[in-house]
């Protein structure tokens, strides 16, 4: 399994939230390259890089992006906002290793299966979860849908991955929710992905126990809570 910082940019400020609420923002940094380099420095062979801004209509951080791909040497998969073909073409040419698509995928189905026909292996779909249900516009919007039945619907595409978010444990630093996490991986055809509140070594053990593929951290590595060159040198690739 492999351990995956999380760069949120917002205003073009690399950022932590907790529980998804813009209110609520921890971790502010003011040089998201200087953040990309140093994850690089410890180790890490992969990163995960969303536009906040964008993800919810405010804004966008797309040169800043493109900036950053440019400069790095480790694949970069990159998500907030995107909800056209012409975005998904920009972020792959830019040199993103993978786009991550979520609202528009999870509304528009049919728009999904042609995207990952037309990119096979390079688009992951982002699914937020509260409490079993799957959240859209940047946690926004909760639909009357479980994750179990998107994860059906999706199995048979060409897809990356399957990034499913724990929104109700997001930057609480609490441990992730194993048990939905679990299932997903279980019922999935596709790798999946957890984010949303790993905290500690023996969360990412226990998620590699349950048949992940990966994890995305953010708080637990912005606020020292775990130790960089030790996640990197068990979970590095």
């Amino acid at each position: 399994m492999i351990a995956i910082p999380a760069v949120d940019l917002r205003e073009g400020a690399c950022v932590q939230l907790v529980g998804g609420s813009y209110a609520e923002e921890r971790v502010r940094l003011g040089n998201p390259l200087d953040v990309v380099r140093s994850w690089e420095h410890y180790g890490f062979h992969r990163l995960h890089l969303v536009d906040l801004d964008a993800a919810t209509g405010r804004g966008s951080n797309l040169s800043l992006i493109r900036d950053i791909l440019s400069d790095v040497n480790v694949p970069v998969q990159v998500g907030g906002g995107v909800r056209s073909d012409e975005r998904v073409e920009e972020l792959l040419s830019a040199g993103a290793a993978s786009v991550i698509v979520g609202t528009r995928a999870i509304e528009e189905r049919d728009w999904l299966a042609e995207l990952a026909q037309r990119h096979p292996g390079q688009i992951v779909v982002a699914c937020d979860v509260r409490e079993r249900r799957v959240t859209t516009r940047g946690w926004a919007h909760t639909l009357p849908v479980d994750i179990l039945d998107v994860v059906e619907e999706l199995n048979g595409l060409p897809l990356g991955g399957l990034l499913v978010t724990a929104v109700h444990k997001e930057g609480q630093l609490r441990g992730t929710d194993l048990p939905l996490m679990e299932d997903v991986a279980e019922s999935s055809q596709f790798p999946v992905f957890a984010s949303g509140g790993v905290a500690s070594i023996e969360d990412l053990r226990a998620l590699e126990h349950r048949g992940l593929a990966g994890a995305v951290i953010g708080m637990a590595l912005y606020t020292g809570a775990m130790d960089p060159v030790v996640v990197a040198g068990e979970f590095g690739e």
